[in-house]
Order: structure tokens, then C-alpha cells, then sequence
């Protein structure tokens, strides 16, 4: 899996303290930043974000280029309406040159089924590369593809719903794939704009665990 921060807004953590000003002043738009120093601009973002004031965090997105990501995990993405997803075409991609599949751990510590599930894969892709040969639409030769294959995936959100986006999948019971990726991007997420996500991540972190089965573990991100 490779995961990268493609491009976020210009001074997000201003552009979003900027918001959060205009609420409550009497300032035209032109002045509303003035005097704005950085030592303001934490202030009020500490105030806004503890208060659960976060609409104005969406004036702030974050577009992550992600690679080397199953299917599997592609359904679970999706989920979260408020974004934006661009992904690899199985539709009109011919992957001629080869196709890459996920490996779960479980399956990669045991040998044995290992050796089937490597097998198995082969097999896929043996008759995938027959269908496109004989001239069956990538559209349709896809439908032998497993949720294992492999994707890229442009993703943009908010930060508001970044925040949403880690409270659930950086939890210790989210599964391993898309927590790994979530992970990874709270970690370029932090380090592009702290003041937003110094705090982020499962609501154990921060208020306790509102899971019902809980795992009992600290986070740690």
C-alpha cells in the first residue's frame, strides 16, 4: 500500500480560523483577517474544534493518491458519502501487463492456504488474460476479478469529515486494511495541518470508546 498527501488547501488552518472569526464579527471580508497572528489562529480553531463547532473545517480539503488497495476495502470507502473518489476503471483498464492482488495476514501465516490462495490467483489471472485475448470486453472479463485485486484511488475530503473518516476507521476493531490506510493518512493529514487533526482519531482517543463490543485496548497512533 502506498498512500500520499497529492494536494490540500493553501494555509487550511488560517482559511478555517478565518471562518470561524466571521461568525462572530462585525468585519467586512476584507479585514477579517487582520491581526489574525498564528497564536490567534490556534486559539480559535482550540476553541471551535473543542466546542464541536466544526462546519467551518470544511473550508479545508485534503486529496490523498492511494495505491496498492483491494476491492474489499474500495466498498468500505464508499460508504462515506461526504467525498469525493475517483478509481482505477476495471471497466475500460486492460491490465495486460499483469494484475496485482491484496494479501491478507491471515492468509500470508499460513502456508498451506497460502499456496492455494497464490494458486487460485494464478488461475485468475491466466483466465482473465484468456478472455481479453479472445477478444471479451474488459468490462465483462473483469466479472472473474476477486475483491483482492488491487486498485488506485484519488480521495478528496473535508476536514470535518476527515475527522468523521478517522474517528471510525483508525479504531483498534476497524478492519486492518482500510485502518492501515486511514492511519497512514491521519498521519500526512497531522503533519500538513496539526492545529486540525492534533486530536483525530477514534473517539477513544479523545471521549471514550462508543463501541458496543469494545476491544479494550488504548489507541495509539
Amino acid at each position: 500500500m502506498n498512500v500520499k498527501l497529492l494536494k490540500s488547501t493553501k494555509d487550511a488552518e488560517k482559511t478555517c480560523a478565518v471562518a470561524a472569526r466571521l461568525c462572530y464579527s462585525a468585519s467586512t471580508i476584507d479585514n477579517i483577517d487582520e491581526n489574525l497572528t498564528s497564536e490567534k489562529v490556534i486559539d480559535l480553531l482550540g476553541k471551535v474544534i473543542s466546542s464541536g463547532h466544526h462546519s467551518v473545517l470544511e473550508h479545508a480539503s485534503f486529496t490523498f493518491g492511494v495505491e496498492g488497495v483491494s476491492r474489499a476495502l474500495l466498498a468500505q470507502l464508499t460508504r462515506h458519502r461526504i467525498a469525493s473518489f475517483s478509481v482505477q476503471s476495471q471497466r475500460y483498464v486492460k491490465f495486460k501487463s499483469g494484475l496485482d492482488f491484496v494479501f491478507p495476514p491471515t492468509i500470508k501465516k499460513d502456508e498451506k492456504l497460502l499456496k492455494k490462495y497464490n494458486s487460485f490467483l494464478k488461475n485468475t489471472k491466466n483466465l482473465y488474460k484468456e478472455f481479453l485475448d479472445a477478444g471479451i470486453p474488459a468490462e465483462d472479463a473483469r466479472y472473474i476479478l476477486p475483491n483482492a485485486a488491487a486498485t488506485q484511488i484519488i480521495i478528496t475530503m473535508n476536514a470535518r469529515e476527515l475527522r468523521h473518516f478517522f474517528s471510525l476507521r483508525c479504531c483498534n476493531r476497524a478492519q486492518w486494511e482500510i485502518k492501515d490506510m486511514a492511519r497512514r493518512m491521519l498521519n500526512l493529514a497531522r503533519k500538513e495541518a496539526p492545529l486540525l487533526f492534533e486530536d483525530a482519531g477514534p473517539d477513544c482517543a479523545r471521549k471514550g470508546c462508543h463501541e458496543t463490543f469494545a476491544c479494550g485496548k488504548p489507541w495509539k497512533s
